[in-house]
């Protein structure tokens, strides 16, 4: 039996699982504050995912550890330096007192695990002046490594505000890992990232377009920091794969992230980790999606909340294409990156400005 096919079953009987007894633990496991700039649902929601999906890969990897060993406990040794990351994040999930300075130090620290025990090193980011630093001095690489994937991973729990939004990005970029492993014969790091997509297709049976349980910080930061060590170890272990090729990949939520930091800092002379609802989902939903669909009700709510996350999925989908067609061409990729900057930045200020194109909005609903 595959990998993807067990940890999609396992993980899909893991949140049925918690979803029918969540007169057990609701009281401390749900995310009951509705009232937040960055809340859109409405009603408190199980948000303890990360859970299911994290047995999930794990019963996967251990049936594929008897089948092949080798593949087998790469993905084993790669859960067990996530648990940092995913702990920090599933603590906060369940007492809400885990700032995001802590979780950002705990996924660094998973990330120096995986450098220490898979190698997985960033050697070169393919950028004149800051390769020879790398190259001269070890432990820059060693820094620029840790902050790399903190960031993919707090990368991942800022788009995490709709049903199946950061879940099915996720699946999106982890499908163009595994097909440039298959190029390079890296089937460690392809079984891996199908492991993931397995189980973030059996969580998104109950969390698209229903959103019946959410991933939470944990399964946020588990999510991006397997993304983000399966890009630098694709990256370490083959030359030939550009740098330029996971972060192609993983742009949007790296630039929604880049470009949050610029909004809050520079335009609105406030602090970075400030909460609002100005990330380019929260705008789509609000002047996009609300308009079109109209009602204030909770169904009506439900429905839109559903219907936002297409439109990043196809933002994504922008980059992660030609990412996969020109995986090899960093000078092409860079290119991509650049037009995938500038249309993100010209989207958002067209829908700050009302001025958002026709085609985006819904008809007939």
């Amino acid at each position: 039996m595959s990998v993807l096919t067990v940890s999609f079953l396992v993980c899909l009987l893991i949140t049925l699982w918690v979803l029918r007894s969540s007169h057990l633990h609701l009281s401390f496991t749900a995310d009951s504050n509705l009232s937040g700039v960055q809340k859109f649902h409405t009603i408190a929601v199980p948000r303890v995912g990360g859970i299911a999906i994290f047995i999930g890969i794990f019963v996967a990897l251990c049936v594929r550890y008897f089948e092949n060993s080798e593949v087998g406990l790469f993905g084993l040794l790669l859960m067990m330096c996530s648990l940092p990351a995913f702990l920090s994040g599933l603590t906060e999930d369940l007492t809400k007192k885990v700032g995001v300075k802590v979780r950002l130090l705990a996924t660094m620290v998973s990330a120096g695990l995986a450098g220490y025990f898979l190698n997985a090193w960033l050697g070169s980011v393919q950028i004149l002046g800051i390769d020879n630093l790398m190259m001269a001095y070890p432990f820059v690489a060693v820094a620029i490594t840790c902050f790399a994937v903190g960031g993919v991973a707090n990368a991942f729990n800022i788009i995490d505000g709709y049903n199946g939004l950061s879940s099915m990005v996720a699946v999106i970029i982890l499908s163009g890992i595994a097909y440039a492993a298959f190029q390079v014969n890296d089937y460690p790091i392809m079984i891996a990232a199908l492991a993931m997509i397995g189980a973030l297709l059996g969580f998104l049976v109950f969390n698209y377009p229903r959103g019946a349980i959410f991933l939470g910080d944990g399964g946020a930061y588990f999510v991006g920091f397997w993304i983000a060590e399966l890009s630098v170890l694709l990256t370490a272990r083959h030359p030939e794969v550009s740098k330029w090729f996971p972060l192609l990949l993983c742009l949007y939520p790296i630039f929604e992230t880049v470009f949050t930091i610029y909004r809050r800092v520079v335009l609105q002379k406030a602090h970075p980790g400030m909460p609002d609802a100005l990330h380019l989902h929260q705008l789509i939903y609000m002047r996009i999606v609300r308009p079109s669909v109209g009602g204030h009700s909770d169904a009506a709510k439900a429905q839109c909340n559903a219907l936002t996350s297409p439109y990043l999925w196809i933002l994504t989908a922008l980059a992660v294409i030609p990412a996969i067609l020109f995986w090899q061409y960093h000078l092409v990729l860079k290119g991509f990156a650049l037009l995938f900057a500038v249309t993100y930045v010209w989207l958002y200020w067209a829908i700050v400005r009302f001025q958002s194109p026709k085609w985006m909005h819904l008809r007939g609903i």
